[in-house]
C-alpha cells in the first residue's frame, strides 16, 4: 500500500483514514473524530455498503450517527455486486465533495482490498472473456488450483487451493489475457495517494478483547433483528453468489430459518463465522500497511478515544 512523500510547498487536502478488524471501535473514533472537525464519515467496509445488512454488517444506528454526516452506508440494492473499483470511484466523489465544502472525509472501515484500491488505484485489466469465465468458475477447487500451478506458478505458490475466489481470479485473468494478474497489477492507476495528505490509524486491540467483543455483539444482533432482516433478504430470492448473501451470518441465520439449525448453534456458528473473519482483517491489518502508519493497539474507551482524535489532527 503506498505511502506519498510529502513535497516540499505543495498543500494538499487532507484525508483521515481508521482501520482494523471488526469490532474494534473504528465507529466510535471516526463519529468522534468527524464530530470533532466537523468532518464527513465515509464507509470503507464491504458490507456496509448494502441497504439489506443494517444490522449484521453493524452499521451504525441513527442514533450514534447522530448530527454526523454518514456517506456510502447502505446505499447499494443487494441485488447488486458492489467491486472494489465501483467503490473507490464513489469514495473519491465522496472526498472530493467534503473538500470542496471545507470538511474533513473520515475513512472508516475494515475491507483492506477497499483501501489500497481507493489509495493505489487498480490494475487495467481488460474484460474477462465470458465463456473462459464460466469454465474457470465450474472447475473443482484442486483442478483449479492445479491449473493455475501450470499457468501461473508464481500465483499457485502464492494461493492457497482453498482461496477460491483468488485462484479463479488468477486463473481467469491469464487464460483470458496472456499476462499475470501479478504482471497487470504493477501497472496501477487511478489511486488518490499522491494527491492527498494521509492521516492514518490502524486499530488493533488485544485479541481476547476483541473476540469477546465479537462474541457479544453477534449475540446482539440475534436479539436485535438479524433474524427478520435475514429473512427479509431470503425473501427476495437472491443469486446464492451475490456477496450480500454471503456476509457473516447470512448463512447461518438462513440455515436456522430453513430448519437446518437451532438458536444455540446458530449463534456458535455465527459467532465464529465473525471471529474468523477479525482474526483475517487483524493479520491483513498487521502486515499490509506500511510499517509507518499509526497502531493503537490498546483497548478503546472514551479517554483513549479522545487521545487519538487529537492525534488524528496533528
Amino acid at each position: 500500500m503506498h505511502t506519498p512523500e510529502t513535497i516540499e510547498g505543495e498543500s494538499r487536502p487532507r484525508v483521515a483514514l481508521i482501520a482494523g478488524p471488526t469490532a474494534s471501535g473504528k465507529s466510535a473514533l471516526a463519529i468522534a473524530l468527524a464530530r470533532a472537525t466537523g468532518g464527513i464519515v465515509i464507509n470503507a467496509d464491504a458490507s456496509q455498503v448494502y441497504a439489506d445488512l443494517a444490522i449484521l454488517s453493524a452499521r451504525p444506528s441513527p442514533a450514534e450517527m447522530g448530527d454526523v454526516p454518514h456517506r456510502l452506508f447502505g446505499h447499494i440494492d443487494g441485488a447488486q455486486a458492489c467491486t472494489a473499483p465501483r467503490w473507490a470511484g464513489q469514495a473519491k466523489a465522496e472526498i472530493a465533495a467534503a473538500h470542496a465544502a471545507g470538511r474533513l472525509p473520515v475513512l472508516v472501515g475494515g475491507t483492506g482490498l477497499y483501501i489500497r484500491t481507493l489509495l493505489d488505484g487498480i490494475a487495467p485489466v481488460p474484460e474477462i472473456d465470458p465463456d473462459i469465465r464460466a469454465t474457470v468458475r465450474a472447475l473443482p477447487v484442486a483442478q483449479a488450483h492445479e491449473a493455475l500451478r501450470r499457468e501461473d506458478p508464481e500465483a499457485a505458490a502464492r494461493l492457497a487451493p482453498a482461496d477460491t475466489t483468488r485462484v479463479a481470479r488468477a486463473l481467469e485473468v491469464v487464460r483470458s489475457t496472456g499476462r499475470s494478474l501479478k504482471a497487470w497489477q504493477q501497472h496501477k492507476a487511478g489511486g488518490i495517494a499522491d494527491a492527498i495528505t494521509l492521516s492514518p490509524m490502524i486499530l488493533r486491540p488485544p485479541r481476547d478483547w476483541l473476540i469477546e467483543r465479537c462474541d457479544r455483539r453477534f449475540i446482539q444482533m440475534m436479539d436485535g433483528g438479524a433474524v427478520a432482516e435475514v429473512a427479509a433478504l431470503l425473501a427476495r430470492n437472491l443469486h446464492p453468489d451475490l456477496p450480500v448473501m454471503r456476509a457473516i451470518g447470512v448463512p447461518d441465520i438462513a440455515a436456522l430459518l430453513e430448519g437446518d439449525s437451532d438458536w444455540n448453534t446458530c449463534i456458535e456458528k455465527g459467532s465464529l463465522a465473525t471471529r474468523q473473519y477479525a482474526k483475517r482483517q487483524y493479520t491483513w491489518f498487521t502486515n499490509q500497511p506500511p510499517p509507518t502508519w499509526p497502531r493503537e493497539e490498546r483497548a478503546l474507551d472514551d479517554k483513549i478515544i479522545a487521545e487519538l482524535v487529537i492525534k488524528l489532527q496533528q
